[in-house]
């Protein structure tokens, strides 16, 4: 037999792995694939990353200590960054913004997207959170120069709706 909370757990952890290909997947300019990913599935990682949430709020804002206790209280956290590459475009000229900043962050953007998108087919609740991405920057867990994190969570209730 399996019970109600392994079953959960698995069902989180596959959703996860969805989530990365669906982060892979994801159109991207030029074709540039810049986008790495992991997943944290195990209790001691959550709490490794809550902690250095947690230690972190003073120097970025409460919102880094209230977030954490969503990590902490979650089945799974997705991460999803992007390094900053050169596109082989030609440098500023009309655009008065560094092109290949530009399009390394619109992948990401359109990377997290499609994970999100992924998790709510499944039903699986999810924020994304950039004080969870910090936090996994300080630690050094993604060979990134932008990281965002998507706790993942299944319970009766969603824990991200109200931040409870």
């Amino acid at each position: 037999m399996i019970g109600e909370a392994e079953s959960i757990k698995e069902a989180v952890i596959q959703v996860a792995k969805l989530m990365v290909v669906s982060a892979k997947t994801a159109p991207k300019a030029r074709g540039v694939d810049n986008i790495v990913t992991l997943i944290l599935d195990k209790k001691e990682e959550l709490e490794a990353l809550a902690s250095k949430m947690e230690e972190l709020a003073p120097r970025y804002g409460d919102f880094f200590r209230r977030d954490a206790g969503n990590v902490r209280n979650s089945d799974a956290v997705v991460l999803i960054g992007c390094k900053i590459v050169e596109f082989g475009l030609e440098k500023p000229g009309k655009w008065k913004v560094d092109r290949d900043l530009v399009n390394s962050l619109v992948n990401l953007g359109i990377a997290l997207g499609s994970a999100v998108k992924t998790a709510s087919i499944h039903n699986v609740d999810n924020r994304i959170m950039f004080s969870a991405g910090v936090a996994a920057q300080e630690l050094g867990l993604l060979n990134a120069d932008v990281v965002y994190a998507i706790p993942l969570s299944a319970r009766g209730k969603n824990i991200y709706f109200d931040r409870r």
